[in-house]
């Protein structure tokens, strides 16, 4: 209970913090959207009174508390310059960034559990060494440019993955897991080759623990040793690389799905911010930072049952 309070009080402080300083960012832009909206040709009059049913003539402090107060209830207002909700073009939005984010997580934590325990049960062998190697290339490739030798492999050399658009799941279930395959390995590289290393390291080290030793002798099978006992231990550490990773990848994401042409969180935001339109960026920028928060949180409460396995096992 006392590890869940703690998380929860974690993950509202950053919350509130970071929101804080993208609704300030915002305001400090100096975007005018009644002047940009009414044209050269508008009087001061005009535009103070578009400022007003903007609500841009309100004390800062008084305009960031009712945004917070509506974003809890689903209100982030209305695009400038389309009158269109912003809740309403994040919700078409959100569920192909948040099908990126996941993928990569999924595909980072399969790549580097599946290349960590390799690695540490072969330690000193061809496949320690050359999981060692895939890792050090992954780990120096950025997202962007896996992202395009993956369009450029995929396109012509073996077409069988799309390399741009997207596909809802309701519409088509095999389709929408196609399309999410190149994006989702380009962004996993970095954090699974980090996990890949990290957990290599802890696994080495946990197989070397007295009580290891004594299963040994005991007779249980090598594959109970590594996967019941050693395991959960020694996944600590690389749980903890990827509470480290997860703001890259949900960030990366943003910026992968432009790659691809997926239109998600990344494209909402690019439009927006070309056209000056505040409050759509904002609320991306929120959604984006409740998604670090939310995944951040749930590792870390993860980390700390596993902790306790490893107390408990000690």
């Amino acid at each position: 209970m006392r590890t869940l309070l703690i998380t929860f009080g974690t993950a509202v402080t950053v919350f509130v913090l970071a929101t804080f300083a993208t609704f300030a960012l915002g305001a400090a832009s100096g975007s005018n959207p009644a002047a940009v909206a009414l044209g050269e040709v508008a009087t001061q009059e005009d535009v103070d009174r578009l400022n007003h049913v903007f609500g841009l003539d309100r004390p800062f402090l008084v305009r960031y508390f009712d945004w917070i107060a509506g974003a809890v209830t689903g209100d982030l207002g209305n695009s400038w310059f389309t009158t269109i909700p912003v809740a309403d073009s994040i919700a078409q939005a959100f569920p192909v960034s948040l099908s990126i984010a996941i993928g990569a997580i999924v595909l980072a934590l399969l790549f580097g559990f599946t290349g960590g325990v390799l690695a540490a049960i072969s330690r000193g062998g061809f496949v320690d060494r050359a999981v060692t190697l895939l890792s050090t290339i992954s780990a120096t490739v950025p997202a962007f440019v896996a992202a395009i030798a993956l369009i450029l492999l995929f396109a012509y050399a073996i077409p069988i993955f799309p390399v741009a658009g997207y596909v809802p799941p309701e519409k088509n279930l095999v389709g929408w897991l196609m399309c999410l395959v190149l994006p989702s390995i380009a962004l996993s590289l970095d954090a699974g080759a980090d996990i890949a290393r990290q957990l290599r390291t802890s696994l080495v080290g946990t197989l070397q623990e007295n009580y290891v030793i004594g299963a040994r002798v005991h007779g249980l099978a090598p594959g109970r040793i590594i996967f019941r006992h050693a395991l959960p231990i020694a996944s600590t550490p690389a749980l903890s690389v990827l509470g480290v990773h997860a703001p890259r990848l949900i960030g990366g994401a943003v910026i992968t799905e432009v790659i691809f042409g997926m239109p998600g969180l990344g494209q909402l935001a690019n439009r927006s911010a070309l056209q000056g339109d505040i409050p759509v960026v904002q609320g991306v920028l929120l959604v984006t930072i409740a998604m670090v928060v939310v995944i951040g949180a749930i590792i870390n409460l993860v980390i700390a049952r596993t902790g306790g396995t490893e107390r408990s096992a000690a």
